[in-house]
């Protein structure tokens, strides 16, 4: 079972999000051969829980499911081999249901009152989203009063702007369409230097 500070080891984790079963296979295979393997695939993207069942079966690789809004996806998401539920809210029961599971929960907030409730239903690592509408220094903060949580600021970043976020306090973050800008043969070129950047960031 992945715990929480596998996670947060892992410095990034990255957000497929398709249009079609295929592509996202594809797409995820490419991002984990390009050395990201942590890996969130969403329940928007079509055979969601197939990719996750094959990637799941692969060494190494962390794999969760992103945008859980219905509990009923939690159970569903673990018997496909998922290790953490990402949602976009804060949602009393599909955290309830993520830890009962025994999965990792990371909810999403962005208001001192979604973070409250979060860290009462259990959740795990805090995911401000969109962090690109509010921006490193509302993560800041909202650390200030909430302090020893863990942050995964998710939406709209890019490796230019990662250092801004760890030295606001981030301790992981999520990316997706920057890994794929350029096209699919560009994936293994922007994960380098995400991962670059990242690695640069928590030096």
């Amino acid at each position: 079972m992945v715990t929480r500070e596998d996670l947060l080891q892992a410095g990034a984790v990255a957000i497929v999000r398709m249009p079609d079963q295929a592509a996202g296979q594809d797409v995820a295979d490419r991002i984990v051969a390009a050395g990201l393997t942590t890996i969130e695939i969403t329940l928007t993207n079509p055979g969601a829980l197939t990719i996750i069942e094959k990637l799941a079966q692969r060494p190494g690789v962390q794999v969760g499911v992103g945008t859980v809004v219905d509990s009923k996806d939690v159970i569903r998401a673990k018997d496909a081999g998922a290790t953490f539920i990402v949602s976009p809210n804060t949602d009393e029961d599909v955290i309830g249901e993520t830890k009962r599971a025994g999965l990792l929960s990371l909810p999403g907030v962005a208001t001192p009152s979604e973070v409250a409730a979060a860290k009462r239903y259990g959740a795990d690592i805090l995911k401000l989203f969109p962090a690109s509408t509010f921006g490193p220094g509302h993560l800041k903060a909202l650390r200030d009063p909430f302090p020893g949580n863990f942050w995964c600021p998710t939406g709209g970043l890019s490796a230019d702007t990662v250092e801004q976020w760890f030295a606001a306090g981030a301790n992981i973050v999520g990316v997706g369409g920057p890994l794929i800008k350029g096209g699919v043969e560009a994936i293994e070129g922007n994960v380098k230097a995400f991962l670059a950047a990242v690695a640069k960031a928590r030096s």
